[in-house]
């Protein structure tokens, strides 16, 4: 083996040191590195990969239903950023602020976008003027800044990406029907894409996002059983509307202000795909979102033969629309294994002298490691089968880890053991008020993730004052 190509170097194992398990991953399966400004990172070719098939599936998803793309500044003048008091309130302690432009100082400070309601808005407020100018379903990919105290990678920087999409309607039902129905979107998205089960529900005032009626969210537990809040659907009202003075005349001749919604996805998810699926050898990709699905390796390459029929293979599976790639580098095959298994690729297919003489290959699995000797002629529709079962696969074990892992209590003493012991998500009674929802948070360290939309109909007593209620709200540790 060539002495100066990169060695596959060890990880912390993953039940260690999580935290530490997860940093490894993230940055010797070639991620991310770090920037020389803090708490910004640097989205290498791999990981941006991942988000780009995010992009491209969602994107799509969102031009069926009818969504626009569109293209807001960066800059946003802080008199309207004031417009909306709840709104800034929330958002107030992360803003970056542009104060000179080239030497000259600025009349008004001008904050880096950490979120576009108000530009939106503000665009509405000029454009919209008739009930046939509604709905405006509008979406913009790009990265936001928000001046966060602490990082991780993925999980929370000061600058990434994101989609935000942004609506209005004419009437409230069909705001909530926008509402609703990206949230499920979203959930597709993490579900059927990402292997990723999701817990659907209303976040409590408390925690719903600033300006917004009511916000919607997806709860995914990671390996660690800590919650990864991994979407969110905003109904606003018209609350913005109001604020920024957008008014539409409406069938009966008659002046009303406008119904808005906002939702979002971010790069997170991918600290969500590692920390959901990952193991002690690196990554494991979700097949249909994993830029690599299969990587071709020839067994002694030198011999006679075998670089050209690897190539044959290779072709073959891009023809059958699976995304693949050759490594013909001169690395040994232990350290190609190792890497692969580190970059989480699905399948890796192994061709050489031997398997050439009896017309088959080598598929070996990412998810459970086991290997298949398939005939030549069977390649395409092997590769197919496996990857559906690999993306089943690790759904199950993500849902049985979900299940598994959620408990009911009844009181916030129970609670406080379960978390002690187990860890996880727990479902109590809550009365809704929001001072037992703090004491929660004081008294057994967990904070309210979301109020599920599977409720169980029962009556019971709130884990925190005891007052006899219905509503059951799901409690945990989050990133």
């Amino acid at each position: 083996m060539a002495q100066d190509k990169k060695q596959v170097t060890a990880i912390t194992p993953r039940d260690k040191d999580f935290a530490q398990w997860f940093t490894d991953v993230v940055v010797k399966a070639e991620l991310i590195d770090y920037s020389s400004v803090k708490g910004m990172f640097i989205l290498r070719p791999y990981g941006y990969a991942i988000w780009e098939n995010i992009m491209h599936q969602q994107d799509a998803r969102y031009k069926e239903l009818g969504h626009e793309n569109v293209a807001m500044p960066m800059l946003i003048p802080e008199s309207l950023l004031l417009k909306e008091a709840e709104h800034v309130a929330g958002f107030a302690p992360e803003c970056a602020w542009v104060t000179f432009g080239g030497s000259d100082p600025l009349e008004e400070r001008l904050a880096i976008r950490p979120t576009s309601e108000t530009l939106f808005c503000d665009h509405w407020a000029r454009t919209v003027t008739s009930w046939r100018d509604l709905p405006k379903l509008y979406n913009q990919w790009v990265s936001v800044l928000r001046w966060e105290k602490t990082s991780r990678p993925f999980l929370r920087h000061r600058e990434f990406y994101w989609q935000e999409g942004h609506t209005i309607h004419a009437t409230p039902e069909e705001a909530m029907h926008e509402t609703e129905q990206m949230l499920e979107v979203y959930a597709d998205l993490c579900e059927n894409w990402l292997a990723m089960p999701v817990v659907r529900g209303r976040k409590t005032d408390k925690e719903k996002f600033a300006g917004a009626e009511r916000t919607y969210t997806l709860e995914c537990m990671m390996h660690d059983k800590k919650a990864l809040q991994s979407g969110t659907s905003h109904y606003f009202g018209n609350g913005f509307a109001k604020q920024f003075d957008i008014t539409f005349t409406n069938k009966n001749n008659e002046q009303e202000h406008p119904y808005q919604t906002s939702w979002g996805i971010s790069t997170r998810l991918i600290g969500g795909i590692i920390m959901v699926h990952g193991d002690d050898n690196g990554l494991v990709m979700p097949p249909r979102i994993a830029p690599v699905q299969a990587v071709v390796i020839p067994v002694a390459a030198h011999k006679e033969g075998v670089t050209e029929a690897s190539r044959e293979l290779l072709a073959r599976l891009k023809k059958a629309g699976i995304r693949a790639k050759i490594d013909e580098t001169d690395n040994s095959f232990g350290w190609k294994a190792a890497q692969y298994e580190m970059l989480g690729y699905p399948l890796r297919v192994e061709l050489g002298p031997k398997d050439m003489e009896k017309g088959q290959c080598c598929i070996a699995r990412r998810d459970t490691g086991e290997k298949y000797f398939v005939a030549l002629e069977d390649l395409e529709s092997k590769c197919a089968s496996l990857l559906d079962e690999i993306h089943d696969n690790m759904y199950a074990a993500a849902a049985k880890r979900l299940e598994e892992n959620t408990f009911y209590a009844e009181t916030w003493q129970d609670v406080d053991e379960i978390m002690e012991e187990k860890g996880g998500f727990v479902i109590t009674k809550w009365c809704g008020d929001q001072d037992c929802e703090l004491d929660m948070k004081d008294m057994a360290g967990v904070s309210s993730r979301c109020i599920p939309f599977k409720q169980r109909g029962t009556e019971g007593k709130c884990a925190i004052c005891g007052k006899t209620c219905t509503t059951d709200i799901m409690w945990g540790v989050a990133y």
